[in-house]
């Protein structure tokens, strides 16, 4: 059972008397007594160390009972070791020591009511009583502002509010110790005891002497108070305080509340309810912490009832009151410069402007928000100026990429304001913010020379961190090495400047290096060194070691920062674990903007899951966040990959309202996104009002929507009007000018663009060399493609998967499957677009083992998951090659169910085989018919498929089906390029301005074929009609039309004809004869790969 204090209290107990006791250090009366209320038995500090008196002595030099022992600490040391040092006595022994002395003064009556008390607290609880003296000092006495510093910072706030309930009973005066002297060392345990003895016994047991022991209670125990004890306190009653008109205590609650929040919450909340007597200091504390905390509406809104209370005992608002209003609007991007120019105003008014401490403030404010003349405007106004407001003009111009007029202010300021290591700090900072990083880089050599000629580098760390950082941020990294490779000491900034330095300039690999000897020098890792490895680990994609650096993150609770946390977002989506980023974003415990817009572009760039990225943009707007240009920019990347145009629609007003549909970027996306959506007017709206904002980015994407929507004839021509303007093109608008000359095979064009990327020294860039092998292995050059990829000094994933593509195009299986093996051993790891050109390949050359066994590889060498454009690939490999009962055994053993392009596929298939396996063409057919009935190209393979095996019934019925679902057949076309243009031709056409002439040579051409053997292919015809009717119907295909058209023009060069569907068998035959006949190598690309024709023979060897 715990023991219950009782008090009887002397009228005065003087300091004499307290110092006597100090000496005495009577031994503690007491019944059954335990002095450790927390504990049974001796505190696990004093176990092994028994409780000794301490010596004699007075008052010494050094404190109250300095003992005259080496070895001794002074009163309440305790310091022990080995030897067993003693300790002075407790705060409840020299409390019951003073009551002794104080004995004499009672008089008999007091004896008497005090002993009454006693006796009836006893009987009534059957405790154990402890006789403790109450009294009062009279020399300089204090609050208990000390004891609320150890539970702040504790951040115990149940604890502070019940010592606030037990000060504010009537009974309990008004002061509760700490003891007495700067090395007073009571004992924690028996200071809570007391304070819960006086909750029970309703009085206070002390006054304090003005020399406390706060900074020995923070340094040394404030620890040591857990959760158990301060739940010892009983919560009391607030109402008719004798403490209300004490606003001491709440102000330093208030003072207080920087470190703890919840205490500064309670302390607003006691100063609103109560009739608390407030002065000018007590509102400026509570201005002050608010503004530290970053709450300016807070802040604000204390000011605004400090104006309407009244300020108390002063007569306004003074210096201070602003300087923390001031900075209180730093913290608000939104409404944090309306609120500085309405401080202004009052500043003004009350003639504040002249003030040093107020016009630094302000100087550093509007420098902050970027309204640098009003800045410096105020900054030359004022009469009186030092090295803060300096710094801060200086600091603005930094933030406002305006490092040079902050370089001029240095030279101008610095002769009338002096500097300091900061402004130096400031100073290096502005040199990466030049235009010319070159000069610069100079400039912070002129002023690295000076501070090594005055010393400051050895003698000042943050000059040499400050050079670190401005070296890496010019790109001279190795400066940034030098500098800290000789500094003899190396703080924590230190380290951070050289690993962020070195993950910004792309030395990935010795940032990790540096992260390692920074821990092994002992260093706790900041959160600054922990994003910028994990951006290294992303990086070099090593999801391993990125994982161990989170876990040293978690384990030091760095994890929990938000930009922490948003660099690990993008560590897994970048190693493809998307899954786990999803994680770490369900498990934060706050977010930011950045937040928001990570998830939703990562979302958006994957494959898997761009809905979800508008799922989590619906959420951001339902939890309130203020959008700004990045999110539009990364939801709209989602709606484009998708191509949900009314959302687009509706994310475009929303644009609108919020400001940001001019931003140049944002614009931008919404070419992208109606671009891919085939809305080319809402496109060419947009793309004229930019005139003086267009980039190379707006052009690409443009071209990209006019190549999307198949008007290539508008690409060319914007392409053509780039070029004549001089058009500035970077290293990805050659790629979309080359990506278009591709898609319509316009040789010509993409020949002219290679040459403008040498000229513009972008030849040998990763991105256009792998274009190039691209453009020219689709506009049949494959000889010219596999010369680029030869020649260029690096290639990526895209340069082997277009040169291995190349070749399967071309019909070079052999040739892909070389390519593909020497990947393996010299290249990057093959991915599934790899698979996919070396299966089309094989099928195209009948390589049906090779494919086999380059499938199962996948999964089992390279831990791939097959899709299904490689079960496509598969089921075309085995149907070209007339296996279809494999086809079929295949498409049910498949782990997915088929698509509409496999379904495709096998009809397409079983065309080929002339009717064969006609129970597995009509699945096909059946199943197109429930999965797209709405698209044209299905009917036209079913009417097909019927066709090959002379079905005309159903021939008939399926072109009814056609007719009634009111779709319509792509017209075939096909098209070549000239000199003077790009020709294109459509079967039967005759508005061609020489389609007399191309007519007349196809007849030429036709009885030359005749007389060589060559007999019309009346089959592929898929018309129920005569024969002679089939022949004339063949003999206009557009494929023969453009042929005639190319052969009219004097020429020895190949001729290069485009079709947009898959060239029919009879058209492949006459191109063998007509390419004898005119001894011209013809080349053919339709759909579905190139056909090279050349004295009678085709490349495919009629395997296609």
């Amino acid at each position: 059972m715990q023991p219950r204090l009782a008090f009887y209290a002397p009228r005065f107990v003087d300091v004499s008397m307290l110092r006597r006791a100090c000496s005495l250090n009577p031994h503690v009366m007491h019944r059954n007594l335990s002095p450790w209320p927390f504990s049974s038995g001796t505190p696990k500090s004093q176990q092994g160390s028994p409780r000794q008196p301490a010596p004699r002595g007075g008052l010494g030099p050094s404190g109250v009972g300095a003992g005259a022992g080496a070895g001794d600490g002074g009163l309440g040391s305790r310091t022990g070791g080995a030897t067993g040092r003693r300790r002075g006595p407790s705060a409840m022994e020299l409390l019951m020591t003073t009551e002794h002395l104080a004995g004499e003064n009672l008089n008999e009556e007091q004896q008497v009511e005090e002993e009454e008390e006693d006796d009836d607290d006893e009987d009534v609880d059957g405790e154990d009583v402890l006789v403790v003296g109450r009294g009062r000092v009279e020399e300089e006495s204090f609050t208990f502002f000390d004891l609320l510093s150890i539970l702040a910072e504790n951040c115990s706030i149940t604890a502070v509010e019940q010592v606030f309930d037990i000060t504010s009973s009537k009974e309990s005066g008004s002061k509760i110790c700490p003891l007495l002297g700067h090395q007073l060392n009571i004992y924690y345990e028996e200071l809570l005891y007391l304070l819960r003895s006086s909750i029970i016994g309703k009085v206070l047991a002390l006054r304090v002497t003005s020399h406390t022991c706060s900074s020995h209670f923070r340094l040394n125990h404030s620890k040591r108070i857990g959760k158990e004890q301060m739940g010892w306190f009983k919560h009391g009653s607030m109402g008719g305080s004798y403490f209300q008109s004490r606003y001491l205590v709440i102000w330093q609650m208030i003072k207080l509340g920087n470190r703890c929040f919840e205490l500064l919450w309670h302390a607003s909340q006691l100063v609103k309810e109560r009739d608390i007597v407030k002065n000018l200091i007590s509102w400026n504390s509570m201005i002050s912490v608010y503004s530290q905390r970053g709450d300016a509406f807070s802040a604000f809104d204390v000011f605004r009832r400090m104006h309407l209370e009244g300020v108390g005992f002063d007569s306004g608002p003074n210096e201070y009151t602003f300087g923390s209003l001031i900075t209180a609007t730093y913290s608000s991007s939104s409404t944090g410069l309306c609120l500085l120019e309405q401080i202004l105003s009052q500043i003004l008014k009350l003639g504040f402007l002249s003030d040093l401490y107020v016009g630094s403030a302000l100087v550093s404010g509007f420098a902050r928000f970027g309204l640098l003349d009003i800045a410096k405007s105020i900054f030359g106004e004022m009469k009186e100026r030092n090295t803060v407001s300096m710094n801060g003009l200086m600091v603005g111009l930094v933030k406002q990429k305006r490092g040079v007029e902050a370089m001029e202010i240095f030279r101008e300021a610095r002769h009338l304001v002096g500097v300091n290591c900061d402004s130096f700090v400031v100073l290096l900072s502005a040199f990466p913010e030049f235009e010319s990083l070159d000069e610069g880089v100079n400039k912070g050599r002129e002023v690295h020379a000076f501070v090594l000629r005055n010393g400051l580098s050895d003698t000042k760390i943050a000059i040499q961190n400050g050079l670190i950082n401005m070296y890496a941020k010019c790109g001279v990294v190795d400066n940034a090495r030098i500098v800290f490779t000789f500094m003899d000491v190396k703080d924590l900034v230190s380290w951070n400047s050289i690993i962020s330095g070195l993950d910004q300039n792309g030395c990935f690999g010795e940032t990790l290096m540096n992260y390692r000897r920074m821990r092994r020098s002992g260093l706790v890792p900041s959160k600054f060194a922990i994003i910028s490895t994990l951006s290294s680990c992303s990086s070099l994609k090593m999801i391993h070691l990125g994982s161990q650096v989170h876990c040293e993150g978690t384990k030091f609770g760095l994890d929990l920062d938000v930009s922490v946390s948003n660099s690990l977002l993008v560590l897994y989506a970048e190693s493809g674990r998307l899954t786990d980023s999803l994680k770490v974003f369900d498990l934060m415990t706050e977010y930011d903007i950045i937040s928001w817009n990570s998830i939703i572009g990562l979302l958006a760039g994957s494959e898997e899951s761009p809905s979800k990225s508008i799922d989590y943009f619906l959420k951001m707007m339902q939890d309130g966040w203020s959008l700004n240009r990045v999110t539009f920019i990364n939801v709209l990347a989602a709606v484009s990959s998708l191509s949900i145009l009314d959302l687009g629609h509706q994310i475009h007003a929303l644009m609108l309202k919020y400001s940001v549909a001019d931003d140049i970027a944002a614009e931008n996306a919404l070419l992208s996104l109606y671009g891919k959506c085939g809305e080319m007017n809402d496109c060419e709206k947009i793309f004229s009002k930019m005139v003086a904002r267009r980039d190379a980015v707006s052009w690409n994407s443009m071209i990209a929507g006019y190549i999307h929507s198949g008007s290539f004839s508008k690409a060319m021509d914007l392409i053509w009007f780039m070029m004549q303007n001089e058009q500035a093109m970077d290293c990805f608008t050659f790629a979309t000018v080359l990506s278009a000359c591709a898609s319509i095979a316009t040789l010509e064009r993409g020949m002219e663009t290679h040459a403008r990327a040498i000229r513009a020294c972008l030849e040998s860039d990763v991105v256009v060399g792998s274009t190039l092998v691209d453009m020219y292995s689709k506009c049949g050059r494959a000889d010219y493609a596999n010369r680029i990829f030869e020649l260029m000094p690096l290639r990526n994933e895209f340069t082997w998967n277009s040169m291995i593509s190349g070749y399967a195009r071309h019909g070079l299986g052999e040739k892909a499957l070389e390519l593909f093996m020497k990947m393996r051993k010299e290249g990057p790891s093959p991915d599934c677009v790899t698979f996919v050109g070396v299966l089309s390949a094989c099928s195209h050359v009948g390589l049906v083992e090779q494919g086999l066994e380059c499938f199962e590889s996948m999964s089992k060498t390279y831990g791939l998951v097959p899709r299904l454009e490689h079960f496509s690939c598969l089921v075309d490999l085995l149907g070209r090659a007339g296996d279809l009962d494999k086809v079929e055994e295949f498409i049910k053993s498949m782990p997915m169910k088929p698509n509409v392009l496999m379904w495709r596929t096998v009809l397409g298939a079983c065309t080929r085989a002339s009717g064969r396996n006609v129970e597995l063409g009509k699945q096909a057919a059946q199943m197109l018919m429930e999965l797209e009935p709405q698209n044209a190209v299905n009917h036209v393979l079913i009417s097909n498929f019927y066709a090959s095996g002379a079905r005309w019934v159903d021939v008939a019925k399926a072109r009814t089906i056609m007719k009634e679902a009111a779709v319509k057949k792509e017209a075939g076309c096909s098209w070549v390029t000239m000199k003077d243009g790009v020709h294109v031709f459509v079967a039967g056409d005759k508005s061609h301005p020489e389609a007399d002439r191309i007519y007349a040579k196809l007849q030429e051409l036709s009885r030359k074929m005749k007389e060589m053997g060559y007999v019309p292919l009346t089959k592929y015809a898929l018309y129920d009609l005569e024969v002679e009717n089939k022949e004339e119907l063949l003999s206009y295909h557009s494929e023969k039309l453009a042929v005639a058209f190319v052969i009219l023009r004097t020429s020895s060069l190949p001729i290069r004809i485009m079709k947009n569907l898959r060239v029919c068998g009879d058209c492949h035959s006459a191109f063998g004869y007509i390419s004898k006949i005119v001894g011209r190598q013809i080349i053919l690309r339709d759909s579905n790969r190139f056909h090279h024709f050349s004295d009678g023979r085709c490349s495919c060897g009629d395997y296609w």
